[in-house]
């Protein structure tokens, strides 16, 4: 646990309160994409687009990734609202399943990543000014 922490300190030192609330926020929302494989390339595409830390954005998204499998039949149960017919294909069904699942994700977790992220940001810019004034140092 030591580790993980030391190496998330590591990727996090110099960043402002909003970037960390950035990758801490977008690791959790898309680590969580129910397509196995996916998330690892949109942490990567979200990293470069909006200018964040790649290695910090990726340890967090590879920190979710249980998550994304415990999470991966309750994402298929909300978003399955989709009719499938008897008579459909196998790899027809594994689809539509996919489909359900992202359809879930959508739902539950992108609404909810911007409140972590507004939330986030609001604790750790506080947080990170009381830093910089030397008011509380950074250990507790």
């Amino acid at each position: 646990m030591r580790s993980i922490a030391s190496r998330l300190a590591a990727a996090a030192e110099g960043l402002s309160g909003g970037e960390l609330a950035l990758i801490l926020a977008m690791g959790l929302v898309l680590g969580t994409f129910p397509v196995l494989g996916c998330p690892t390339i949109l942490c990567l595409i979200a990293a470069l687009a909006l200018r964040l830390n790649v290695a910090a954005l990726q340890l967090m998204n590879q920190l979710t990734s249980p998550l994304q499998l415990a999470l991966l039949i309750p994402f298929a149960r909300v978003g399955w609202r989709i009719p499938v017919s008897a008579a459909a294909t196998v790899t027809w069904k594994l689809g539509v399943v996919a489909l359900a699942a992202i359809t879930g994700w959508c739902f539950l977790c992108v609404p909810l990543g911007i409140l972590l992220y507004l939330s986030l940001r609001l604790v750790l810019r506080r947080r990170c000014s009381l830093w910089s004034n030397g008011l509380a140092s950074p250990a507790g």
